[in-house]
């Protein structure tokens, strides 16, 4: 049955307003709304950031490298309000032209480099280095595969279930229905990848665990959408079991905490500094509260 007598224009033209919960930063056009610099700290490297899944990749690789003792990872955490439309400020749009979080600058070399997309952010990042990702060619090419498995696969969770399913302004049955089919699709493969592996590619926990794990560990630990139920994550059970053991992790605890501003308090950290604010700024905010 079909859920809508919508036809489309034979030319699209752009309605302000329509899209739901964040219309009021969707646009069909790229570049800066506003002049703003951003903020820099002291650290070679300078985290521009909100912890959705994609942010949190970035986080818990910072942490996992600074828990290794690697203190050449320092970073500054700086807090962007997508609702608030800090993506399109000039400073951020000179860091990463598409406008979306995370977006990272390097600054320990003699160049500062600028780097957007996630993906891109962690495979710099385990390079430079030389952690979290197989130094041998088929491990490497394992670990890659992988990695980029999730920049593909997740916007059909996140933009597409995500979208229709929690956050369109009118539920529909086709497109909850042909998303929900390709996440559990989704699951499936991983399932069965994690049936005989502790870790994504075997028994080295790498940055491909770091990209699955906000976006397919936050579903079947029921952090995700409210869909746990509606997707029957339990019986994926090698996923459960993986996502838990991350879930674990003292770093990943930390990394999921930065840049942070929802749940409780105890859980955000708008912005990070150092290794003190995850106590500091907590009981600050506790203290406030």
């Amino acid at each position: 049955m079909a859920d809508s007598t919508y036809v489309p224009p034979k030319v699209w033209a752009w309605c302000p307003g329509n899209g739901g919960q964040f219309a009021n930063i969707n646009r069909p056009v790229a570049g800066s709304t506003h002049d703003r610099e951003l903020p820099q700290g002291k650290h070679p490297f300078q985290l521009y950031s909100l912890a959705t899944p994609n942010g949190v990749k970035v986080t818990i690789l910072f942490e996992e490298l600074l828990e290794l003792g690697i203190t050449e990872a320092e970073y500054d955490a700086y807090l962007i309000r997508i609702n608030e439309g800090d993506q399109f400020s000039s400073g951020f749009v000179h860091v990463n032209p598409n406008s979306k979080i995370p977006a990272l600058v390097d600054k320990s070399g003699e160049e500062e480099i600028c780097i957007f997309e996630s993906g891109s952010i962690l495979m710099h990042l385990a390079e430079k280095f030389g952690k979290f990702i197989p130094t041998d060619t088929k491990g490497r090419a394992d670990c890659l595969s992988w990695l980029f498995w999730q920049m593909g696969s997740a916007p059909y969770l996140g933009g597409g279930f995500g979208h229709f399913y929690a956050y369109a302004p009118e539920k529909f049955e086709y497109p909850i229905d042909r998303f929900a089919m390709e996440v559990k699709r989704q699951l499936d493969v991983l399932d069965r990848q994690l049936a005989n592996n502790r870790y994504i590619i075997g028994d080295e926990y790498t940055i491909a665990d770091i990209a699955i794990w906000p976006w397919y560990g936050a579903l079947v630990n029921g952090a995700l959408y409210e869909a746990a139920e509606f997707l029957d994550v339990d019986s994926y059970k090698h996923v459960v079991r993986w996502a838990q053991d991350i879930a674990n992790r003292p770093a990943v605890q930390r990394g999921r905490m930065v840049n942070r501003t929802w749940g409780e308090l105890t859980s955000q950290l708008h912005e990070r500094h150092a290794a003190s604010d995850f106590e500091t700024q907590t009981q600050d905010k506790l203290e406030s509260a």
